[in-house]
Formats: C-alpha cells, structure tokens, sequence
C-alpha cells in the first residue's frame, strides 16, 4: 500500500508530520514536491513562492519519506490542461478571494493521483477548505487529514512565514489568540464578536475574512451546527496566512 503526501516544497515540521503519520499507516511514502502554478493568481506570486530542494529531501527522509518526486512542469501536464472545478465549497471564502485557487488545486491533485495512483493521500488541516474540496473530489483515494502543527505561540507552520519581518512574525501571532479566545465561547455570536475583538487589537494584521462555519459545508454556523470551525485569513507584510480552529470542547 502506497502513500502520497503532496506538496509544494518548502518543507518544515508540519510536512513531517504527515510523513510520520503515513509511516504509520505503511512502509511506501512518496513526497510529492511540485509548485503548481495553476493554484496562484498571478504568476509573480507563484515564482516567489519559496524553494528548498535540499533542505526538502533532509527533512522528508528524516522523517520517513522513502520517495522524493520533483516533476517538471511537463511531467504533470503535458500537452493541453485538462482543468478540473472545484466543488461549490471551493467558492466561498478562501475560493472567493483567490478564484480560480481551488479548481489549479484539483487539478494538480487529480493529476498526482493519476500518476502515483496511492491508495492513501495525507493533507493537512491547516488549509482546511482545501481539505474539504479534495475529498469532494469522491476519489478512489482515501484521504487523511492530520491535525496543525503550531509554534510555541500557536501560529501555525507554514512555509509562507519565512517571509514575515519580525514585527510581522509578532503581529501573526493575533490569529491563534483570536481563536483559542472564541473556542468555548457559549454561542456563535460570542464566539464570532471574540474574533472580531481580538483581530482589530493588532493593525499589523489586515483581515480578508473570519468567520465561523459548519465544516462539512462551509456555510456559516448556527448554534445547533454540530461541528463549528473558525476560519481566518489575512495579509501581514504582504504575506497572506491562513488557520483555522474546531469551536468547542
């Protein structure tokens, strides 16, 4: 049985994460690293998306990785795009605001599938709508979520933080507070004017949305959805950082 852990490079704790997980679940784990440019909406984005091959292939063998597959461009889509559209999910919020991000993120992932045809695909929750599209791509391939690896102060890991400043790196920190505050707050109202409260404490953090919603959906949540996640997202230096954060107990 097969592993696939695809990602775009720039690897750090939270990528070895998922290789340990896939370890465990079996002895074939194969490290995708492919900075697909149909998932950017400018290609200036795209070309100064950071890369660390062989830092890269330190950390993924470290922590278990027994492939490392760096395809070309041509590799993954030789001759005319077939571009694949997201489900419905992927045009709310994070889709919203990036359009055309999730249908390059399907797209790339279908063609993953098809080349490495795992049995088991391993993604983070760190950019859970992202999670939530691909497994409605209803796949043979099982997909596994695997829980955020944060820093000392709960920001999450993310390959885009390297490009903070560091009162940039200081001001990020606003994310996790605002969500840790909001968890157990006893109504979506409360939870949400928590969010808000704390996200306008800090001006070095532009705000794009936060929100709570029903994971399975991501339409906005009432105080009778069963599972509520806080979804932030937001520009710091110029960088934009997403998180989210299951509300409740």
């Amino acid at each position: 049985m097969s592993v696939l852990i695809p990602t775009m490079g720039a690897l750090h704790k939270g990528h070895q994460a998922l290789i340990k997980r896939a370890r465990i679940l079996s002895k074939e784990v194969v490290v995708s690293i492919f900075v697909n440019p149909l998932q950017f909406e400018n290609s200036a984005d795209a070309a100064n998306y950071p890369r660390t091959p062989e830092r890269d292939i330190e950390l993924a063998t470290l922590a278990g990785a027994t492939e490392i597959w760096m395809p070309d461009y041509d590799e993954i889509y030789p001759g005319e795009i077939k571009k694949l559209h997201a489900v419905a999910i992927g045009d709310v919020f994070e889709g919203a605001s990036r359009p055309g991000h999730f249908d390059g993120v399907v797209t790339v992932v279908n063609r993953l599938f098809e080349i490495v045809k795992p049995e088991i695909a391993i993604f983070g929750e760190k950019d859970f709508q992202q999670l939530q599209v691909i497994r409605a791509m209803k796949s043979a391939v099982e997909i596994i979520g695997v829980s955020t690896v944060r820093e000392f102060d709960g920001l999450a890991l993310s390959s885009r933080n390297v490009r903070l400043s560091e009162n940039g790196r200081a001001s990020a920190n606003v994310i996790y507070r605002a969500m840790a505050a909001a968890r157990l707050a006893p109504t979506v109202a409360i939870a949400q004017e928590i969010i808000n409260t704390t996200i306008s404490t800090d001006s070095g953090f532009k705000c794009d949305y936060a929100a709570i919603v029903d994971e399975n959906d991501f339409s906005l949540a009432t105080d009778s959805t069963n599972h509520k996640r806080a979804i932030i997202a937001g520009w710091i230096d110029g960088v934009r950082l997403i998180d989210n954060m299951r509300m409740g107990a």
